[in-house]
This record gives C-alpha cells, sequence and structure tokens, in this order.
C-alpha cells in the first residue's frame, strides 16, 4: 500500500518541496538534506545465559544550529539507519517549529525488548550510554525514549553517564520518571500538544468540537491519551478507535475508560464488546469529524487519500501521510496538522523538563500546562499563517516556517 520511498527519502523530498519555495541556494540546499554527524556502534552485552550478544545501534545528529540536538532512543527489531536519519530530520524541524532552541537527532538499537529480561535491557541501555558517552551531554545531544523505550530505561541511562562525568547530569536525557529529575505533565505532553492544536484548527475551520466525531488509529501514549482528551476537553465523541491487533467501531461513541480498560485488562481494544470490529485500514477512511493517525508512518497514500473525509487530520504518528497524500487532501479540503508541529508536545515538555534539571527548580502541572498551551497555540498560528500567505498545504507551510529558522541560524553562524 505504501509508495516506494523509505522514510528518509520522503523527509528529503518534502525538505526539497520547501527549498524550492524559500529559494534556497545549492549549498544550504544540501547541508540540509544530510546529517551532520552519525555514529554507527557495537553493544556487547552478557545475557542472562552466560553468552555474548553483540547489540548495533545508532545515533544520528541531524543539525545542531539552533542549539543542542534532542531526539529519542527508539529499541525496534527491525530498526534501520535511515529511518533513525528521517526522524532525526524530522526533530530538527519539529523543535524549529515550536521554536525551542534545540536541533533534532534520533538514535536506535536493532533489538526485540519484549524477549529480554528487565537485567538484560538495563545492561543494554548502560552500554549504549557507555558507547555514546562522548557524543552526547547536557550541552551537546539530550536523548529520551521512543519506541519500546521507557522512562526506567532513561533513568538507568542518566544514572550510566553521571558515573562516567562523576557527577549527577539528570539534563543529559529526559522523559526520566519524577524522582530522578523528570517534569510533570510528561506522560501525555504528545497528545496534549496535538489538542491544543486541533482546537485552534477547530476555530479556524469554524468546526464545533462539541458532540464532534472522532477516529484514532493507533492506542498506545499518544493515541489512548488523545481519547481521554478528546473527552475531557471538548466533549467530542469518539466513535472508532484501533490497535495493531485491529480497530472498533461504535457511532453511538466510545467512552475512554471502558475502552481503556478492556485494552488493560486484555491486551487488545478489539476485545472492546460493544462495537464492530473493522481493519486499520477501514478506520481510516470513515466519515468522522477529526481523524487521529496514532500509529504508524506511511498510512494514508495516494491510494485512500481521496476516500479519507477527517475535516481535520491530526498526526500524532511520526509519518503517517506520504508526500503525494499531502496534495490530495490539500486539494480536498481536509485540512492536515503536520505530525511535526500536531506530535512536538512531546519534546516541547522535554524541553521543559531539560530547563528545570539546568536550572534545579520544578515547576507545577499547571505552569507545565500552561507554557505548552502557550508553545503549541503560536506555533499553529505561524504555520497557519504560512499557509494563507503562500497557498500551500500545513506541511508545507510548517516546512517553510521550520526550514527559515534553521537557515537563518546556519547563514548567521557563517556554515553556509
Amino acid at each position: 500500500m505504501a509508495e516506494k520511498l523509505n522514510p528518509f527519502q520522503i523527509a528529503q523530498q518534502q525538505l526539497d518541496e520547501a527549498a524550492k519555495v524559500l529559494k534556497l541556494d545549492a549549498a544550504t540546499h544540501e547541508m540540509l538534506r544530510w546529517p551532520m554527524r552519525e555514529l554507527h556502534i557495537s553493544i556487547p552485552v552478557k545475557m542472562d545465559n552466560g553468552k555474548v550478544t553483540v547489540f548495533q545501534g545508532f545515533r544520528v545528529q541531524f543539525n545542531d544550529s539552533r542549539g543542542p540536538t534532542k531526539g529519542g532512543i527508539r529499541w525496534h527489531p527491525a530498526e534501520t539507519v535511515d529511518t533513525v536519519r528521517a526522524l532525526a530530520a524530522w526533530m530538527t524541524w519539529k523543535t524549529s517549529v515550536v521554536d525551542i532552541p534545540y536541533g533534532g537527532s534520533k538514535g536506535g538499537i536493532i533489538c526485540n525488548p519484549k524477549e529480554m529480561s528487565d537485567g538484560e535491557k538495563e545492561r543494554l541501555a548502560r552500554g549504549y550510554i557507555r558507547a555514546l558517552g562522548r557524543f552526547i551531554g547536557p550541552e551537546k545531544d539530550i536523548p529520551a525514549p521512543d519506541v519500546y523505550t521507557t522512562p526506567q530505561m532513561m533513568a538507568w541511562m542518566m544514572d550510566e553517564y553521571s558515573k562516567i562525568t562523576g557527577y549527577n547530569t539528570p539534563g543529559v536525557i529526559t522523559g526520566k520518571p519524577l524522582p530522578v529529575g523528570g517534569s510533570l505533565g510528561r506522560g501525555d505532553a504528545t497528545a496534549k500538544g496535538g489538542m491544543y492544536c486541533l482546537r485552534e484548527a477547530a476555530k479556524v475551520i469554524g468546526l464545533n468540537l462539541k458532540g464532534a466525531t472522532v477516529a484514532i488509529q493507533g492506542y498506545g501514549n499518544a493515541g489512548s491519551f488523545a481519547h481521554e482528551l478528546v473527552e475531557n476537553m471538548f466533549g467530542a465523541k469518539v466513535v472508532a478507535v484501533s490497535d495493531s491487533k485491529g480497530g472498533i467501531y461504535n457511532k453511538n461513541g466510545l467512552k475512554f475508560k471502558d475502552v481503556m480498560a478492556v485494552k488493560t485488562k486484555t491486551g487488545s481494544v478489539t476485545n472492546y464488546k460493544d462495537a464492530e470490529k473493522i481493519s486499520n485500514d477501514k478506520l481510516l477512511e470513515l466519515k468522522v469529524d477529526v481523524l487521529i493517525p496514532a500509529a504508524l508512518e506511511g498510512v494514508i497514500t495516494e491510494k485512500n487519500a481521496e476516500r479519507i473525509t477527517g475535516k481535520i487530520i491530526v498526526e500524532l504518528a511520526n509519518g503517517p501521510t506520504t508526500p503525494k497524500a499531502d496534495n490530495i487532501l490539500y486539494k480536498n479540503g481536509n485540512y492536515v496538522i503536520p505530525d511535526f508541529l500536531a506530535n512536538a508536545g512531546g519534546v516541547t515538555v522535554s524541553y521543559f523538563e531539560w530547563v528545570q534539571n539546568i536550572n534545579g527548580y520544578y515547576w507545577t502541572l499547571d505552569e507545565v500546562y500552561d507554557r505548552l498551551d502557550k508553545k503549541m497555540t503560536k506555533a499553529f498560528h505561524d504555520v497557519h499563517n504560512m499557509r494563507k500567505e503562500k497557498k500551500v498545504h500545513t506541511r508545507l507551510a510548517a516546512y517553510l516556517v521550520a526550514v527559515k529558522r534553521v537557515v537563518d541560524a546556519m547563514k548567521l553562524r557563517g556554515w553556509v
């Protein structure tokens, strides 16, 4: 179903489109098409059976013209360096579009954490940090959790880095548990930031969110919190949700507490009884007011974009829409809130965590949410205004805002 592009080629293609509109010179354009640096590492880990397994890992720092790089660490058996490169590029644009003083990075390890004990995961986490020790730091590159990594793993990594430096360094990593320097509000930050953007998008297109119908593809951290928040913040009606095993649909609505109870107890939303079972593909094409892709990349393509009816599409997943699909959705009047804007709440609260770590002064939950609301609201309108000015789709508008800020920093530094 997906177009024949790997994630990094998609990231480059999206940049190329922005570069043309911005009329970037060849050197600046080329500088932005490739990572500034990347490290490939081998991590030996003694497993519980006494044997040593050597894991392959990566860290890609895409651009640090606006500040230290920032990006998560993914543990996945099918991890590739091109996926990590693409996500590092998107993190560069994400930190820029919300105007926080970071560049973008990403890390990954090829492994299956579902088949590893806690002891093996801890040894792998610490081994990754030992391999990266001179490559990261609070003023260089700040990792965070991502696919199949957790706050506990971040605590182990922070502790390992602190051992290397010889003093406590909470600012080296974000997404940590609260007792070791985590921030309040980090858990639902990705979804919360997306909801602030949804609120503003509904205002500009004149959609009343009270009673509006919503479909959510993906029921991990971002998707499940999105379900809870659209109910509580707006009084919207979620009619469909899905996870990796499939989806459920009920035109009368699905209450968060009921669906979450089933997901927690059985491991899948598909075991919810009072709903019709549907496929993940079918969920995307339901007639709803708001569609929230919060699962995989490349699910909205030129093959299904014509059948997608959501008035607003909130991309909480990374890269759910391919470049050709973007043009179709724009032509059809769907308002897409692109991934690196819609899901930037996570990195924004990670930035807040880093600021609190550096200052040794911690904020209340209300302070975190208030600052997040202001950041996301301004970022949304910066992008929306660019969309109106240039008459382009929202993803390209977001690129124009973000890329211009990075280019300005590079030129002021004298790099290009």
